[in-house]
């Protein structure tokens, strides 16, 4: 894993790089190039409910109109590098944690919600319910949230503590949103952070390549999938 640790392949673009100019690369060699990953990980997938799929990956727009929440064909790119990160996490035997939004029976009056944004207006169960490819597996944690961040107000925090995780792998939703505020408290909290450039997505393009962008200079990695792959595939080895 002292791979990951070293600095990342310059050769390689992120999705970020079409919006930023020569003066915040500058201002980026203020920050260090990685963090690294440490030896403990557990992989946390944010919010990959029926609401931000919807049912088809149609055009954003037209699929607004039915699921207000979706981040329509961003959502279903994702998902194929999502099964394989899944499937790679499990197979390494690492900590699988999901969220998604406590719409339970005694949060329904609840006033507090993750953001500002709409919702359906449609059936809060089926909105909230897990993307049937993307369901959690038997044991699997999931983590009911009310705010942003999959910390707030959850047990979270304590769960790996005691299972002694030091790194998060992050995936899912929004990248501007629940995944940022996941990713910033994981900061705080202590844990080094890889951030999944293929399996992390959001409706609003610029707001996902600019979090993605600020995310990385600040609170954790943002790294290819092939490069978590790899990390995770050494796990699997030293089983």
């Amino acid at each position: 894993m002292s791979a990951l640790q070293q600095s990342p392949d310059t050769s390689r673009r992120h999705v970020w790089e079409d919006v930023i100019d020569d003066e915040i690369r500058a201002i980026s060699a203020n920050y260090a190039e990685r963090m690294g990953l440490r030896d403990r990980p557990a992989l946390l997938c944010i919010d990959n409910y029926n609401a931000v799929f919807g049912e088809s990956p149609g055009p954003l727009l037209e699929a607004m109109k039915r699921f207000p929440q979706t981040c329509g064909p961003a959502a279903w790119k994702a998902l194929d590098p999502t099964l394989s990160l899944l499937a790679a996490a499990r197979a390494a035997g690492i900590p699988v944690i999901h969220t998604t939004r406590d719409s339970r029976a005694d949060a329904s009056s609840s006033p507090m919600a993750a953001t500002k944004r709409r919702d359906s207006g449609s059936d809060v169960n089926w909105d909230y319910s897990f993307f049937a490819p993307l369901t959690p597996a038997a044991g699997e944690l999931v983590i009911y949230k009310s705010r942003a961040s999959a910390f707030y107000g959850t047990p979270l925090a304590s769960y790996l503590t005691q299972l002694g995780i030091n790194t998060l792998i992050v995936c899912g939703n929004s990248t501007s949103g629940c995944v940022r505020a996941s990713v910033n408290e994981a900061y705080m909290h202590g844990f080094r952070v890889g951030i999944v450039e293929e399996c992390v997505f959001d409706r609003n393009h610029l707001s996902h390549k600019v979090n993605l962008y600020d995310m990385n200079a600040k609170y954790g990695d943002v790294m290819f999938h092939d490069e978590v792959l790899a990390y995770l595939g050494l796990l699997s080895k030293a089983q």
